[in-house]
């Protein structure tokens, strides 16, 4: 059987190393792969109950769970605090400061990652995307391209339902000359089912691949290349097995329990909450039957439950069913109070949500949100950073590794565009990958506060530290570890200042009068003066001149 897709076509030197490379450890699972070995005569089988059906579950789990609203306003917090859509700046831009190539080179690197935005359609739809990778823990595409002509790259990306698909590793092993048992990977590929692999029967049991007879369930998988699909997982494997999971999966749990408090709770003030009467009624001295005959004929009289039906719209009489909500009646005999009426009062401390809030806090913790965010009355305080909480903190790391994560995408993206286009090889791939970078849009109001801060709080050690820059403390000791300041700024400062320094608007108030320019200083913009000559000042008189002169007017 064909392989469906495209394959990028490796150098034979690259295929034979591959080949080559042996290990007794089996290969890293960390992308969630199903590892088979190689198959016989007639093929490989692929067991695909315990594993895809699994998987596909785990999934619809997620979606499920997503759909709740706390989870969903959880789901808010993290998706806008990753994904920052800013007008004037981009959501995701490229960082090419580390890589070794040459200027034109990274022209079309910047080119091209625009283009795999495009078709990722990433600036309307970058909510989406991340939200759909965050909730799955999975994100699959499929990579489509003229075949007739692979240079001109990639022309369309299609969404592919996680439940669908999954990845195959197939590995062969074999023993060595000294006795040792190694694996080698054979090949990598995706096994496809439109059906899905979410079933109730358990005929999924096996997969026919390679042109092998099919399973009970007349089901066979479509056999895809590997570089016709990219794959971006969460990165968070569960210890038991090689199931990629997501990071509500933690969250299971507590939203389970919170289900159930709310629902006891629910139920508790609906049955304890009404006050309910207790009707003892005097039979005096008749006989079992004619007595029960009689609290329900007295039952019959006073009791009056007309109720309104919402769907057909009709009022009427349910007094045949009684509900936990009735009153109570209780027949008396003789030697008794006689008839009698009590009154049960309702459920005490009906107020009381420690429990449930509990569990609240319980599932925002799970993933990973401060639970202060859970409170919408409380105010955002844009106080100083040591007002900031530790859970912010955390949570600023949780964000920006799940951006780490959630980069892997482009780079496949990239890495498919540049080697089809001609750009790159693959061994230049395996270099430049490392070298490149993604920078994701803050919100620019709160980050330029944060820097506002921190600068203050710099220029107010060096203000401190003054008296000591010269005497315990070096210059370059200031700069690098006070001021924060990197080799290259120290280098961009050092001739930015040298630069200034012939510049007059820069001199300093004593230097500009002697050239008649303004103090104003560079903030005030516009283009510097003329120097204008300095004015001729008349010279003061002398005593003698003054001498002089009174001699002559005598």
């Amino acid at each position: 059987m064909d392989i469906f897709g495209f394959e990028i076509k490796r150098k034979e030197t690259e295929e034979k190393e591959a080949k080559q490379r042996v290990s007794f450890a089996p290969p890293s699972n960390d992308d969630g792969s199903l590892v088979v070995s190689e198959g016989g005569v007639t093929g490989t089988y692929i067991d695909l109950d315990g594993t895809l059906r699994t998987e596909a579950e785990l999934v619809t789990k997620y979606r499920a769970l997503a759909l709740d609203p706390i989870v969903d306003l959880a789901i808010q917090d993290i998706v806008n605090e990753a994904i920052v859509e800013d007008s004037q700046e981009e959501t995701v831009a490229l960082v090419l400061d580390e890589l070794e190539a040459p200027k034109s080179i990274k022209t079309k690197i910047e080119e091209e990652f625009q283009n795999v935005l495009n078709l990722l359609e990433f600036n309307d739809l970058s909510y989406e995307i991340f939200r759909r990778w965050y909730i799955d823990g999975r994100l699959y595409y499929h990579v489509m391209i003229d075949e007739n002509k692979p240079k001109e790259g990639i022309k369309e990306l299609r969404y592919v339902d996680p439940r669908n698909i999954k990845k195959v590793r197939e590995v062969k092993r074999e023993k060595t000359k000294e006795g040792v048992n190694v694996e080698r990977v054979k090949s990598e590929y995706y096994v496809y089912n439109k059906t899905g692999f979410l079933k109730n029967s358990g005929s999924y049991s096996n997969y026919s691949i390679a042109g092998a007879s099919t399973s009970a369930a007349g089901q066979q998988g479509l056999k895809i290349a590997k570089d016709s699909i990219v794959y971006c997982t969460s990165g968070y494997q569960g210890s038991d097995n090689n199931l990629i999971l997501s990071y509500l999966h933690k969250a299971i749990r507590p939203m389970n329990q919170l289900r159930s408090m709310e629902d006891s709770m629910v139920i508790y003030r609906i049955s304890r909450a009404p006050e309910r009467r207790i009707f003892y009624v005097d039979v005096g001295g008749l006989p079992k039957a004619k007595a029960e005959q009689y609290l329900r004929d007295i039952m019959a009289k006073f009791k009056n439950k007309v109720v309104y039906d919402s769907e057909t719209g009709e009022i009427r009489d349910d007094r045949k069913f009684m509900t936990m909500l009735e009153d109570f009646w209780l027949p008396r005999r003789d030697g008794g109070r006689g008839t009698e009426i009590t009154t049960l009062p309702g459920g005490q401390n009906l107020g009381e949500m420690d429990d449930v809030v509990y569990f609240q806090n319980l599932l925002y913790r799970s993933l990973n949100v401060p639970s202060t965010r859970l409170q919408p009355e409380q105010t955002f305080s844009l106080g100083r950073a040591t007002e900031i909480t530790r859970d912010e903190v955390k949570f600023s790391k949780f964000i920006m590794r799940l951006r780490n994560k959630f980069s892997s995408l482009f780079l496949k993206l990239l890495e498919r565009q540049l080697i089809l286009k001609g750009i790159c090889t693959s061994e230049d791939w395996k270099k430049w990958q490392y070298q490149i970078d993604f920078k994701f849009a803050v919100d620019n109001y709160f980050s330029e506060m944060k820097q506002m801060e921190m600068l203050r709080d710099r220029l107010g050690l060096l203000r401190d530290m003054d008296e000591y820059v010269g005497k315990y403390y070096s210059h370059e000791y200031v700069r690098r570890f006070v001021l924060q300041q990197t080799e290259t700024d120290v280098k961009e400062l050092d001739k930015e200042i040298a630069s200034e320094k012939r510049d007059p608007r820069y001199l300093d108030p004593e230097e500009q009068e002697q050239f008649g320019l303004s103090t104003a200083g560079p903030m005030s913009g516009g283009e510097p003066p003329e120097r204008e000559q300095p004015q001729s000042r008349p010279e003061p008189e002398r005593e003698d001149d003054r001498e002089q002169e009174n001699d002559q007017d005598e």
